[in-house]
């Protein structure tokens, strides 16, 4: 069958005027797919066609990125702020039943929300984010120095990444040359001009400094991990300086069940993998969470 259509959307989401992805029967099995840094639901621009002659699938710009909005409402861009209104996307559209895709910060927003109401979790997807604090990979390193100490310094140091080369280098990461050719200079493109207007820059900054909040939620998703084990598709590009292959296998010390590939790319393994991701993703969803289980 080809590529199904893509629609785009607009809701309300607690004053956020919300755009969002959607793609797929509405009454087929849900496959939700909140994006990760510095991007928006346009890292799930091919993902989305490819698969929605099966499944349903829906993913949000989260506020701050791509086409949403804050100004008119009140919003914290914090690691807690996003994962509540995760949520509440989910309680306005309804719902009730769901496979996760867990990649980059939208990992820490999906499993929040999967601890959240673990009966509606059908699935996870885990793709390049990591719960592991001991196998952090180098490239967290500035990161944790602006964690141990927020001084105006150290912020300063880690905003001169918050720009478009910032971004580009974010996209590139550490994949081979010849794999990074497929890598659209369109990311860093469009994502840095669509956030890159004050004071855009500096909620990513705010979000950054924050994300020293998310080391203690680990133990907690390892838990939920352990203690509910979802149906897990670990799909993984180890050519990651922040999460290289030891970050992958790591799942398997909750998950021992879990299906772990690693395929020979890098963090946005949607850029420059997709035909293989999208071959696990639908043998899988075939069977743990298949076309007439709903919504």
């Amino acid at each position: 069958m080809g590529a199904v259509p893509v629609a785009h959307r607009i809701v309300d989401v607690d004053g956020i005027r919300t755009f969002y992805r959607d793609a797929g029967p509405v009454d087929a099995p849900l496959v939700l797919l909140p994006h990760g840094y510095p991007s928006s639901s346009f890292q799930f621009r091919n993902l989305m066609p490819a698969l929605g002659d099966r499944w349903r699938l829906l993913a949000p710009d989260l506020p701050g990125f791509g086409y949403t909005r804050a100004d008119a409402a009140p919003f914290a861009y914090t690691f807690d702020g996003y994962a509540d209104f995760l949520r509440r996307f989910t309680d306005v559209l309804g719902l009730r039943r769901y496979a996760i895709y867990l990649q980059d910060y939208g990992s820490q927003f999906g499993l929040r929300l999967a601890m959240s109401a673990p009966e509606r979790v059908a699935a996870l997807v885990i793709q390049n984010g990591d719960i592991y604090e001991d196998q952090h990979g180098p490239k967290y390193a500035p990161l944790k120095k602006m964690w141990a100490d927020p001084s105006p310094q150290a912020l300063a140091d880690v905003a001169e990444h918050v720009s478009e080369s910032g971004f580009r280098a974010e996209f590139l990461g550490e994949v081979p040359g010849e794999i990074a050719d497929r890598i659209s200079p369109d990311l860093w493109t469009l994502s840095w001009a669509q956030v890159g207007r004050p004071p855009g820059p500096d909620h990513l900054v705010h979000l950054l400094a924050d994300q020293r909040s998310t080391v203690d939620w680990f133990p907690r998703q390892q838990a939920y991990l352990r203690e509910h084990r979802p149906p897990t598709l670990i799909v993984w590009g180890p050519h990651d300086g922040y999460m290289p292959e030891g970050a992958a296998r790591a799942y398997l010390r909750d998950l021992p069940d879990a299906e772990l590939h690693l395929l020979d790319g890098g963090h946005w393994l949607l850029e420059t993998h997709l035909d293989e991701v999208v071959s696990l993703m639908r043998d899988f969803l075939g069977r743990v969470h298949p076309p007439g289980a709903g919504t």
